[in-house]
């Protein structure tokens, strides 16, 4: 089970931090992403982290602002989001892929939390 929380309305230029907590798997064998989907848009990638922490993958978009990282012993994965934009305005969830590395599709990741709102106003 995954459950995040964290998002909520943040100005242009704002920062939010994300927090997912997991349980009920062995979450140090799992990588870990974030994803987002916008009204009418599809669910797209924004970042990942390997198993062993020490990977990390960002969608070309928020290099640079968005710093993805996790923490094994307390089973937790965090966003955290800077110099946030309108167009980051999604529902982002986090998820769980057994594949380890390399995951930056939607299809490697088989666990899925519930989401959570970020609203960024211009």
């Amino acid at each position: 089970q995954l459950q995040a929380c964290g998002g909520g309305l943040v100005q242009a230029g704002g920062s939010l931090r994300l927090s997912c907590a997991a349980s009920g798997f062995t979450f140090s064998s799992y990588g870990m992403g974030w994803f987002r989907q916008a009204p009418g848009k599809e669910r797209e990638f924004v970042a990942g982290i390997s198993r062993s922490v020490i990977i990390t993958y960002y969608t070309d978009s928020v290099k640079g602002r968005f710093t993805i990282s996790r923490d094994n012993a307390k089973n937790m994965v965090y966003l955290q989001m800077s110099g946030l934009k309108p167009e980051d305005t999604a529902v982002y969830y986090c998820a769980a892929s057994p594949l380890g590395y390399q995951i930056t599709l939607t299809t490697m990741y088989n666990l899925w939390g519930q989401g959570t709102q970020v609203t960024v106003s211009s």
